[in-house]
C-alpha cells in the first residue's frame, strides 16, 4: 500500500493578508521554492502553480477571467479552483495547493517537490475490452484524442498511426529551432504512451478507407479494424509547378528530418526562401545568422499582407532586413536552374536571378485527405474534411479533427472555416474523444496562434479573414503595438507584439461570446481590456 504525503513534507506559510487581494484579483507568491498564483474569486481564495506547463510563460502576467487563467504568450487556459488545463497548447493541468484563511491572513502549504505540471489521471487497456479507436496522423489531434480518451476511462485499444518517423512531436518548433534535438521536442515519451496504452505505428501510410467494413488499409499491404475512427492527417506542404522545382536541394519543411536537412545544407550557404507567410518568414528569420546569405521571394507587396496586413508585414520586414535578409515582393518564380540535379540558380519573372544552394518552399498547404478517394467519408471543395461542431463527419463513427478538417467556428456564427493552428487541433482532438464516449460536447475554442522572430513573438486571436479595416494602438515602427481587425462594426481578430496580456485578454472576452465594438478598439481609453 502506497503511503500519502505526511505532514511533515509540506510546508505552510502566510502568503498575504485577507484585504490584500479582491475578488477577481491573482497575486503571485512563494511557498518552498514554488512559483504558485493565488486568486480570489467570489470571496474564496484558490492557489494553483504559477508556470504555464506549455513553455512556462508566468501565469501571473496572463488574463483572469472568473475562475480561469489564460497563458499571455500562448494562450492555453487553465482553471484556477482544479488547475485543470481547459484551453490549449500544452497537455497538462496545474498542481494544486490548500489554501486556508485565518484572522484575516492567507496561508498557502506547499510539498517539498516542486511540481510545475500535473498530468491529469488516466485509465490504461483494459483486458478483455474489445473496442478499438484508430487515430489516423500523429499530430497534436491524434494525441489530444488518445489522452482525453484515457482520462475518461475508456478501457479499449487505442493505435495512433503516423507516416512519420517519429512519436508526436512539437513541430511548431520546427520553423523556430530547426537543430534542436528530437528527444526535447517530443510531446510525450515512449514509456508514458506505453504506460496508458497508447501504442504508437510509425512510418505506416493509410491508403485507402473503408468504412462499411470499418477497416483502413495501410501501404505496406496490412490492414486495421476499427471501431471508431479519428482523421486528423493534417496537411502536406505545397509544391512549386515551377520548371527545376524537382531539384534535390529544393525543400519543403514539414518533418523533423525536413528541418534538420535544411539546417545542415544551409549553413555557410545560399539560401533563398520562397514564400513570405508564417513558415517563410520564421525560416528566413532562423537562417539569419547561419546562411552565407538569405533572400526571400514573395508575391505580395508585402509579407503577411493578407493574414496580419501590409503594415505589421512592412515592420517584419524591415526586421529581417536589418539582419542582412533580402526581400525580392511582388515576385515569382519563372525557373530553377541548376547542374546535376541541384539548383544553382533561381530566376524571378521579372528576370532578376539568385544565386542559391538551397530552396526552401513555404507556399501554403493542401489537406491530407487524398486516402479517402472512393470512400464515402464528405470533404469540401478544398478537400478539407467536412465535420459538425462534435467533429462528426457524414459517417457515423468517423470523427475528423485539426488542419484537415473544415468546421463551425463558433464565433464567426459557425462559418465553415478551415484553420491549421496547433491549439485548434488540440480542442478538435479533445471534443472528438469525448463525442466518442458519448459525452456530447461541441467546439467552442477561439482560434489563438503566435510566430516568432528574432525572439519577437507575434501572438494572434480571433478570425480575420475577411477584415475591412485595422485600428492600432502603441506604434507598430516601434514593435510595440495592438492591432484590431475589424469587419464592420465588430472586432473579429486582434494581434500584438510586446503588448501583453492584451491579445490574451482579447481571448477571453471573444470566449465568453460577448462582441468587441469599433467603439470599444476606437477609444483612446482601453480601460475595457483590463490590461495591468
Amino acid at each position: 500500500m502506497s503511503m500519502g504525503p505526511t505532514q511533515c513534507d509540506e510546508v505552510t506559510e502566510v502568503v498575504c493578508l485577507e484585504s490584500d487581494l479582491q475578488d477577481g484579483q491573482m497575486k503571485e507568491v512563494e511557498v518552498n521554492h514554488h512559483k504558485i498564483v493565488l486568486v480570489r474569486n467570489e470571496g474564496k481564495f484558490s492557489a494553483v502553480g504559477g508556470l504555464c506547463t506549455h513553455y512556462g510563460a508566468p501565469l501571473i502576467k496572463g488574463a483572469l477571467v472568473g475562475n480561469r487563467v489564460r497563458c499571455p504568450w500562448h494562450g492555453a487556459c487553465f482553471n484556477t479552483t482544479t488547475g485543470d488545463i481547459e484551453e490549449y497548447p500544452g497537455l497538462d493541468s496545474l498542481p494544486t495547493y490548500k489554501v486556508k484563511v485565518e484572522d484575516g491572513k492567507v496561508y498557502v502549504t506547499a510539498g517539498k517537490q516542486t511540481l510545475t505540471k500535473r498530468v491529469k489521471e488516466m485509465s490504461c487497456r483494459v483486458p478483455g475490452v474489445c473496442h478499438t479507436v484508430l487515430l489516423i496522423g500523429g499530430g497534436p489531434a491524434s494525441l489530444q484524442c488518445a489522452e482525453t480518451l484515457r482520462q475518461n476511462n475508456y478501457g479499449g485499444r487505442i493505435i495512433i498511426v503516423t507516416k512519420d518517423e517519429q512519436l508526436p512531436l512539437d513541430k511548431t518548433k520546427l520553423s523556430k529551432a530547426m537543430n534542436i534535438e528530437v528527444e526535447k521536442i517530443l510531446l510525450r515519451p515512449s514509456d508514458f504512451l506505453q504506460q496508458h496504452g497508447i501504442e504508437v505505428l510509425k512510418e505506416k501510410e493509410v491508403v485507402s478507407v473503408n468504412t462499411e467494413a470499418k477497416t483502413v488499409a495501410f501501404n505496406d499491404g496490412t490492414s486495421q479494424h476499427y471501431d471508431q475512427l479519428l482523421i486528423s492527417t493534417g496537411a502536406r506542404a505545397r509544391a512549386m509547378q515551377c520548371p527545376g522545382a524537382e531539384m534535390e536541394n529544393v525543400k519543403l519543411l514539414e518533418s523533423y528530418k525536413d528541418a534538420a536537412g535544411i539546417y545542415q545544407m544551409s549553413l555557410g550557404k545560399k539560401a533563398v526562401i520562397i514564400g513570405t507567410s508564417f513558415i517563410g518568414m520564421e525560416v528566413a528569420a532562423y537562417l539569419s545568422d547561419k546562411a552565407a546569405s538569405v533572400a526571400v521571394v514573395g508575391k505580395s507587396k508585402f509579407p503577411y499582407q493578407f493574414s496580419l496586413g501590409p503594415d505589421i508585414g512592412k515592420m517584419t520586414m524591415k526586421m529581417l532586413e536589418e539582419k542582412n535578409v533580402k526581400f525580392y515582393m511582388s515576385s515569382d518564380v519563372a525557373e530553377m536552374r541548376g547542374v546535376k540535379g541541384r539548383v544553382k540558380e533561381i530566376v524571378l519573372q521579372n528576370g532578376d536571378v539568385l544565386p542559391a544552394d538551397v530552396v526552401i518552399v513555404g507556399i501554403g498547404v493542401i489537406p491530407n485527405s487524398h486516402f479517402l478517394k472512393g470512400s464515402a467519408v464528405e470533404v469540401d471543395s478544398r478537400n478539407a474534411v467536412v465535420v459538425d461542431k462534435f467533429m462528426k463527419t457524414n459517417i457515423p463513427d468517423v470523427f475528423a479533427a485539426g488542419d484537415v478538417a473544415s468546421f463551425p467556428l463558433c464565433i464567426r456564427e459557425d462559418k465553415r472555416v478551415q484553420i491549421g493552428h496547433w491549439q485548434l487541433a488540440q480542442a478538435h482532438g479533445r471534443v472528438a474523444a469525448l463525442n466518442m464516449l458519448n459525452k456530447q460536447t461541441e467546439l467552442n475554442s477561439v482560434p489563438f496562434f503566435w510566430t516568432v522572430l528574432l525572439g519577437k513573438s507575434i501572438r494572434y486571436t480571433g478570425y480575420g479573414e475577411g477584415y475591412t479595416d485595422i485600428v492600432f494602438k502603441g506604434n507598430v515602427d516601434e514593435r510595440k503595438f495592438l492591432a484590431f481587425y475589424m469587419k464592420g462594426d465588430d472586432v473579429v481578430a486582434a494581434a500584438s507584439l510586446n503588448f501583453d496580456p492584451a491579445v490574451a485578454k482579447v481571448a477571453e472576452i471573444m470566449a465568453t461570446g460577448k462582441k468587441i465594438t469599433k467603439s470599444q478598439a476606437e477609444s483612446e481609453d482601453l480601460g475595457w481590456l483590463q490590461l495591468p
